[in-house]
């Protein structure tokens, strides 16, 4: 795992000064600890942060080819090189190393473009080919790992792991992109495909991006994506046990590594799976590590406990207090753009407790969204179900009138919150679906933005993108259409975005076998009834593991990392939510009524409503604000 960096000049060899490469690398040295390297040549400069993993001694980077003529950055694993390594060697080619990195350079003298397919792991890389004048950009099919990239006025494109990479650039314009600030209020993090500075874009999950010199920047091109389209027709249990061999395979398969490597365990049925199968293919104790909380409605620790008893693991836990508000400043300079999912805190603290005995740890990440693991996706087919039934003359003034006019809950459970349902009723299923998935909705958005800035966004919605998702997904069923739109946005968004900062933060390299791209593939091919079941999601998966876990393990209500930021903010936070409205960075800005916003500080204060949740939104982008615009 590791962080990369580099220019290159699109319209003519322009020589690159390997400072403004260094200076990219220096503000994310938590990316690689154990060495860093710079490449240049005419037109081109590659830098690289590494965090040693495989190949100790000799995977340094940049790595070139023994002529010179390619040379490639990569941050990541392949964990099929091995495989890859010894089809190449079969065609006669000599490797110099025992490093997953070479494998790419020649895979790709071999396969041109197309050695992409065939790598099964998460990363993002960037190739030169001297031959071409060309520099070839990569990103995994999920997007575990993140790319930056931004055109300057030089004719020079950058890139780099992390945002902040680009900003060390002095040409880079610093910019806010209002339609970012838009999406992050909408769904509390900034989506792949925007940016809240103005210029930058993301390499989209799945996505290549060539670049020859001489030409044009062009568009990127999609080389993976997961189809709903068609259905499996096994029978049950031969589903079962196909889907425990792709999670064997896929859990073996990370295990690979020249470190200490470990595992997250939260006593969920993700984690829960993940260590029973690294217990099974292990001859030594798995190491083991879990986060618990001070208070006993949070606290998860008594079922990581059964399970690393069960399998005899090396485990470990540490009790933290919710209130760990001291991290904001942390979260803020490791996210670059504001990120308000409250998890990241605990995240942090169970990364950073495994990184006192790892360097590598698997997580449970990504099963909920291939395999219908989320509250919502059960809540939006019984929705489409209801709404199938009625017809929209009828539904809509129905349920409109009846969501306009009953009282909000936002302290009650999701199910019970009866204004929120009517509402979503009322709408079509892509528009119900986009609603459930933010977390400030657009008719509170409109009211906390001020004139002018509603002015600039005009018609622009938030929302849209889901919709769009939803419309364009390749699927049979609403289900399959929201399960399609959570793995484009949701996912690399907020999920994977969260690990790879956290745990980069503290150098640990995260690693997500449920994210394997063909065991995406299979679940999107079951039949709905195999992903959902009466009031369990992840059916297939839960009966696919009765034979290693407890049935209390898996069918348990699903808890998550939660943090009392509601109690914050009428405490420790209290002069954090009075300073949104006047003073902070945020009410410096043309963006936000202030009065609007002193309103929402002084009623969820007094109790009047609970706000705990938008606060610490609008305090992670005043954050963010001062950090990536110095406002």
């Amino acid at each position: 795992m590791c962080g990369i960096a580099g220019i290159f000049h699109l319209e003519t060899a322009k020589p690159v000064d390997p400072a403004r490469v260094r200076a990219m690398l220096d503000v994310m040295p938590h990316r690689g600890p154990d060495g860093s390297g710079i490449w240049t040549a005419p037109g081109v400069g590659l830098g690289h942060l590494r965090l040693s993993i495989i190949d100790l001694e000799a995977g340094a980077q940049p790595m070139l080819t023994e002529d010179e003529s390619m040379a490639v950055v990569f941050n990541g694993e392949i964990y099929n090189f091995a495989e890859v390594r010894a089809e190449l060697e079969a065609k006669g080619h000599v490797f110099r190393t025992h490093s997953d990195t070479e494998v790419i350079l020649h895979g790709y003298r071999q396969w041109g473009e197309e050695c992409v397919q065939r790598f099964n792991g998460m990363f993002a890389f960037a190739l030169f080919d001297a031959r071409a004048q060309s520099l070839w950009l990569v990103r995994d099919r999920l997007g575990v790992k993140p790319l930056h990239y931004a055109l300057l006025s030089d004719g020079s494109l950058i890139f780099g792991s992390e945002l902040k990479s680009l900003l060390a650039h002095p040409l880079l314009r610093r910019a806010p992109d209002l339609s970012a600030v838009e999406d992050y209020m909408a769904y509390g993090y900034v989506p792949d495909d925007a940016c809240m500075v103005a210029g930058v874009r993301k390499l989209g999950a799945g996505e290549t991006l060539r670049l020859v010199r001489g030409r044009p920047l062009p568009q990127p091109q999609r080389y993976w994506d997961v189809s709903f389209a068609d259905r499996t027709k096994a029978k049950p249990q031969e589903l079962e046990e196909e889907l425990v061999a792709l999670m064997r395979q896929a859990v073996r398969s990370r295990m690979v590594a020249d470190v200490p490597l470990g595992a997250f365990l939260s006593g969920g049925v993700d984690s829960s799976s993940v260590v029973a199968l690294m217990a099974e293919a292990s001859s030594q104790a798995v190491k083991t590590c879990t986060i618990g909380f001070d208070v006993a409605a949070l606290d998860e620790t008594a079922f990581a406990d059964r399970i690393a008893r069960r399998f005899a693991t090396d485990h470990r836990s540490r009790i933290v207090s919710p209130d760990d508000y001291g991290l904001i400043d942390t979260l803020a300079f490791h996210f670059d753009e504001p990120f308000a999912d409250a998890s990241a805190l605990p995240t942090f603290r169970v990364c950073e407790l495994a990184r006192e005995q790892v360097t590598v740890a698997l997580s449970g990440d990504g099963a909920d969204e291939a395999f219908a693991g989320y509250r919502r996706h059960r809540f939006q087919m019984q929705g489409e179900r209801i709404r199938g039934l009625i017809p929209a003359s009828v539904r809509q003034p129905l349920f409109g009138t009846l969501g306009k006019y009953y009282p909000k809950a936002d302290w009650a459970p999701r199910a019970l919150r009866a204004k929120s349902t009517f509402l979503e009723l009322a709408g079509e299923g892509g528009e119900a679906y986009a609603a459930s998935v933010g977390v400030t909705p657009r008719d509170l958005r409109q009211r906390l933005f001020s004139q002018e800035m509603k002015g600039r966004l005009g018609a622009y919605r938030a929302e849209d993108r889901y919709i769009k998702a939803m419309a364009d997904a390749p699927a049979r069923d609403p289900l399959d259409r929201a399960q399609y739109a959570d793995i484009r946005i949701w996912l690399p968004g907020d999920i994977l975005t969260k690990t790879d900062r956290m745990s980069m933060a503290v150098s640990l390299e995260a690693r997500e076998p449920l994210l394997d791209h063909r065991l995406v593939e299979f679940a999107a091919r079951l039949p709905v009834a195999q992903r959902i079941r009466g009031n369990s999601g992840k059916y297939i998966m839960k009966k696919a593991m009765e034979p290693f876990l407890p049935q209390d393990i898996l069918y348990r209500q699903k808890m998550g990392f939660v943090t009392p930021i509601s109690a914050w903010f009428r405490g420790a936070l209290a002069g954090e939510a009075t300073a949104i409205a006047g003073g902070s960075a945020l009410a410096r800005t043309d963006w936000f009524d202030t009065k609007m916003l002193a309103k929402v500080a002084a009623d969820h204060r007094s109790g009047v409503s609970d706000h705990g949740r938008l606060l610490w939104q609008l305090l992670m982008l005043d954050k963010s604000l001062t950090r990536l615009f110095g406002v």
